[in-house]
């Protein structure tokens, strides 16, 4: 199992560092090939050793090499972050190779969404269509036993948020119906807690907005629910069907 988590962090990095790229130019409709990796300040194309996951920030000390520039510690993050996530999923369903490949791809999505509805309020269709059709795709091809349940958790899931976002359009978005779907699809059952996680978070992050800001000015700030959702989608996959187990036993 050790040994298995090498490669599950190495390929973590590298997809971490697509994922930054993704994030960035996926909201401005820019291509995400074209053009190469540059310097954010004075568009110097990074050069391949000087583009290597979290080990090249760290010994430009966070500079660009050609201008000096100041490059965001967002980006060594995000790698990090990508490759101890990918390291989770594989050490949780090593075992089971449905489980795995479904994991790692929801993760995948899932960050570059937390990101960009961080940044910009926004969950593009141009991430969740593409992470549906995968969910259909691969949970037919690998676990056509469970597919049923993941389709019918997709469906109640996404119409348990789109209806209420159709009556109050002021309420949560339809990108957020269109995510929570999107975890039904992937995580069958098990999206139960995952919702319920982010609602949790959302609440907790809401009343101390309110407890600093007061009541009146709390009320109005905006709070993206994407990021509590792709919280929520991780616990979902490292932790879902236990959860929904011990809900069965308790009650």
């Amino acid at each position: 199992m050790p040994l298995a988590l090498l490669p599950a962090v190495a390929f973590g990095l590298i997809v971490g560092s697509f994922l930054n790229v993704v994030a960035h130019r996926l909201p401005g409709r820019m291509s995400l090939a074209m053009p190469a990796s540059h310097c954010p300040s004075c568009e110097t194309p990074i050069k391949p050793y000087d583009n290597i996951p979290v080990l090249s920030w760290l010994l430009l000390r966070g500079r660009c090499r050609s201008c000096s520039e100041a490059i965001s510690a967002r980006y060594p993050i995000v790698e990090a972050c990508t490759a101890a996530l990918f390291a989770a999923v594989v050490a949780v369903h090593h075992g089971d190779f449905a489980a795995l490949v479904l994991g790692l791809v929801l993760v995948a999505f899932l960050v570059p969404i937390a990101l960009i509805d961080l940044d910009h309020r926004i969950i593009p269709n141009r991430l969740t269509l593409p992470a549906a059709v995968l969910a259909v795709v691969l949970g037919t091809a690998l676990d056509p036993g469970g597919q049923v349940e993941r389709l019918i958790a997709g469906a109640a899931a996404g119409l348990a948020l789109g209806l209420p976002s159709l009556l109050n359009p002021k309420g949560m978005g339809m990108g957020d119906a269109k995510l929570t779907g999107v975890l039904g699809l992937y995580l069958g059952a098990a999206v139960a807690p995952a919702f319920f996680v982010a609602f949790l978070l959302g609440t907790v992050t809401g009343v101390a907005i309110i407890a600093r800001k007061g009541m009146a000015q709390g009320r109005k700030t905006a709070v993206p629910f994407g990021p509590f959702l792709a919280l929520g989608g991780v616990v979902g996959v490292l932790a879902g069907d236990e959860l929904v187990q011990l809900y069965l036993t308790a009650f």
